[in-house]
């Protein structure tokens, strides 16, 4: 069968894109690598699906049953008599209602389903053979293993969806590819180590890459309690390495830069942005706002999931209030946190903010950093941001009225 590439670079991008032909047009999606080997992971759950749909469209015969006879109703026979036809069979009657006979009420048939009739959907339902069209051999179908088992296991078992169960897939399916489908029982750290070294090649972070690997050291720690493995090949292989990006402030320029340009975002990036810079929560904690409280004529929210010591009151400051609705009875922010993360660090990119080290938790840094400077007590602060570490502090979270901390959350600003 001829081999089918859905991989492409698209002119003037660096990424690799994938295409997708189906029956109802063509589909085409940014990868967000450039790395082709990358790329061709983060697509295989996508051309899983797109396989899978294609064939559900493909030709096929079912089974149906047609009735003889209409079930439910009393029919006239052909000597007079009655028929009683219910779903499974016919009862018929003489002219003095006696039962003469009984009989199946139809019989098997077939029909044509997910496609039109033509030569070729007869010919492929029939036999469920390609090969007269496409002169070629049609491919082998991938059994699932064991260990394809333990992955499913795991993403059920913790509830794994969305983005995470992508990435776990594309990281599974990389390991198998460097080590040749290696199963783990046989497994060891150093082939658990060819996923760090392919991905330190791509220039990640040892955090990042501990990150990807957490998801395949979960699944087989959960193996290992179900007594399916007795070894880990993914525990403790990334090194500790000094190479987390710091993190630096947005300056006052790179805010007034921002403010020029921020109708280039769209209305609730906007009051997204606006609220980040203006409180100094974690992008993650906005998405988390889904509806308001209010204590002596101050309006605030509960943030928080984060930590037990992240958890607190924030008042909303007068920088975000004229752009917020008058009461917040729902989630204030739709969608989720990575696509608006990428969307406000492409902003800031795109504005001439070119430091890596500043990106939307930038804010936060700075908010830090403003407090500090107007003289805002450390608990105060730690209030109103939420500790990143497990301190006892007298007053955090909810020990300082809401008006107190307005005072000082509005010296942020924006």
């Amino acid at each position: 069968m001829r081999r089918t590439d859905y991989l492409f670079l698209r002119p003037g991008s660096r990424n690799w894109h994938i295409k997708l032909q189906s029956l109802t047009g063509r589909v085409e999606k940014s990868l967000g690598t450039p790395d082709r080997v990358q790329a061709e992971i983060l697509a295989l759950p996508m051309i899983a699906e797109h396989k899978v749909k294609l064939l559900e469209a493909r030709p096929r015969l079912e089974t149906t049953w047609r009735y003889e006879y209409e079930p439910g109703r009393e029919h006239v026979g052909p000597d007079g008599g009655r028929i009683i036809a219910n779903d499974q069979e016919l009862i018929y009657l003489d002219t003095q209602g006696h039962i003469t006979r009984r009989s199946p009420n139809g019989g098997t048939t077939y029909q044509l389903v997910g496609r039109k009739l033509t030569l070729r959907s007869v010919v492929e339902a029939i036999t469920g053979d390609q090969s007269p069209f496409n002169d070629g051999v049609r491919p082998r179908r991938q059994e699932r293993t064991a260990d394809d088992a333990i992955i499913a296991t795991y993403l059920e078992h913790a509830n794994i969806t969305g983005h995470s169960e992508r990435e776990t897939r594309a990281v599974w399916a990389l390991y198998k590819q460097l080590t040749d489908g290696k199963p783990l029982k046989d497994a060891t750290r150093d082939d658990g180590r060819k996923l760090v070294q392919h991905f330190e090649g791509q220039g990640l972070r040892s955090a990042t890459i501990q990150k990807k690997i957490t998801w395949l050291n979960a699944a087989v720690n959960l193996a290992i309690k179900e007594s399916k493995l007795t070894f880990n090949p993914f525990s403790s292989i990334v090194p500790k390495r000094d190479d987390k990006q710091k993190r630096l402030p947005l300056s006052e320029d790179d805010i007034k830069n921002a403010k020029r340009n921020l109708g280039q975002l769209g209305e609730s990036d906007q009051l997204l942005f606006r609220l980040l810079a203006a409180t100094g929560m974690r992008l993650s904690e906005a998405f988390e706002i889904d509806g308001e409280m209010n204590e002596r004529g101050c309006r605030y929210v509960i943030i928080g999931k984060k930590t037990p010591q992240s958890h607190r009151r924030v008042p909303l400051p007068a920088a975000a209030l004229p752009y917020l609705p008058k009461v917040i009875k729902g989630p204030l922010f739709e969608g989720g946190t990575p696509a608006a993360s990428k969307r406000l660090n492409k902003f800031i990119r795109r504005i001439g903010i070119v430091d890596k080290g500043k990106v939307v938790h930038s804010l936060r840094h700075r908010a830090q950093d403003r407090l500090r400077a107007a003289g805002c007590p450390v608990d105060y602060r730690w209030a109103i941001l939420g500790h990143e570490e497990k301190t006892v502090a007298e007053g955090y979270g909810e020990g300082f009225p809401v008006p107190l901390l307005k005072k000082w959350i509005d010296k942020i600003g924006f």
